[in-house]
């Protein structure tokens, strides 16, 4: 697996979620090598064991069952002190939901939108009794993924780790823009937090115009770590190759430090050649923002 991604002319890996624990040894043998530099860790790496499938959610800092709580932390602890081991500069971080389910909420407004009715009275009907079921529950969900990310604080400056804490691609989850601007105001002081921008996350929320993508980047762009990079088929199939869907990449980018972290984080369907030549096409149009 290390090796196909080396061949595809990356040198920087994210170790991600969904990886077995049976794959841990031979990735810690490839970074032994020294074959690819560890850029950071996804939450949870590994996957827990009673997980058969590739689950990032499995368990939720905001779930309303104290033993799932319990187990987010401590597997949120374990993947700390793994990504310390692969001496990575940072740990992406879901943080959790609110109990709205998304097949009858963003589903139903990406359906609209794919149909052409984003200005249709119904679409903004639904798109505000969306937000205003969203505001009235957020405040618990949002205390309960504040009191995991201040567990985590201390013992990730510990090992010099900083906790990104990523964008998501549903207003159902935690947090949202709102309160992710919340959660980094409360660890304004806090080198260890700050911010990771999924690029086709963020723009799947602007295309059912709960945000404007550059307009979002431009607030919190002093707190951003890095980000993952994938294009968005309209309106709604993302973890594309870049340059293949809608995103306007030189328009995001004045946004990001340069040799900030940038990962590609693409389909297992995407094709090997595709990938080469966005890598190619990316480098030269984009050389002070490399991807890692």
């Amino acid at each position: 697996m290390i090796e196909e991604i080396v061949a595809l002319g990356f040198s920087h890996i994210e170790l991600s979620h969904g990886m077995s624990v049976a794959k841990v040894p031979g990735i810690r043998k490839a970074f032994q090598r020294g074959l690819f530099t560890c850029s950071g860790v996804h939450n949870f790496f590994p996957s827990p064991v009673e997980v058969m499938i590739d689950a990032p959610d499995a368990y939720e800092f905001t779930s309303h069952r104290p033993f799932e709580r319990q187990r987010a932390l401590d597997l949120s602890f374990r993947t700390l002190e793994l990504a310390a081991e692969f001496k990575a500069q940072y740990l992406v971080l879901h943080m959790g939901s609110v109990p709205l389910n998304p097949r009858k909420w963003s589903a139903r407004l990406t359906a609209m939108v794919a149909a052409g009715r984003q200005t249709h009275p119904e679409y903004v009907r639904a798109k505000l009794e969306f937000v205003r079921k969203r505001e009235k529950l957020g405040p618990l969900y949002y205390q309960r993924a504040l009191e995991a990310l201040t567990a985590l604080a201390g013992r990730a400056a510990e090992l010099g780790i900083k906790l990104a804490i990523e964008s998501r691609s549903h207003y159902e989850d935690v947090p949202n823009e709102r309160e992710m601007e919340a959660l980094q105001e409360h660890f304004a002081d806090n080198p260890w937090v700050g911010y990771w921008h999924d690029f086709g996350h963020v723009q799947l929320k602007h295309n059912l115009g709960l945000l404007d993508h550059c307009e979002w980047l431009e607030r919190i762009a002093a707190r951003i770590i890095g980000g993952h990079v994938h294009d968005v088929e309209w309106p709604a199939r993302d973890h594309r190759v870049p340059f293949s869907g809608t995103l306007d990449y030189a328009a995001i980018l004045r946004y990001f430090p340069p040799d900030c972290p940038l990962v590609w984080e693409l389909s297992s369907s995407q094709d090997a050649d595709d990938i080469r030549h966005a890598l190619a096409v990316w480098k030269a149009k984009f050389p002070q923002h490399s991807p890692l």
